[in-house]
């Protein structure tokens, strides 16, 4: 898969989260929503 699209994949999951979370959270937090995305860091 191109680098491209692996990174606009996880620029929209992560648009996504923070859309849904708003800002001010630990990043723990994010990082649970993302692996619910399936976007694992």
């Amino acid at each position: 898969m191109d680098a491209n699209v692996i990174t606009g994949h996880i620029i929209d999951a992560a648009l996504k989260v923070h859309t849904a979370l708003g800002p001010g959270l630990l990043e723990s937090a994010y990082k649970a929503c993302l692996v619910h995305e399936r976007i694992i860091l």
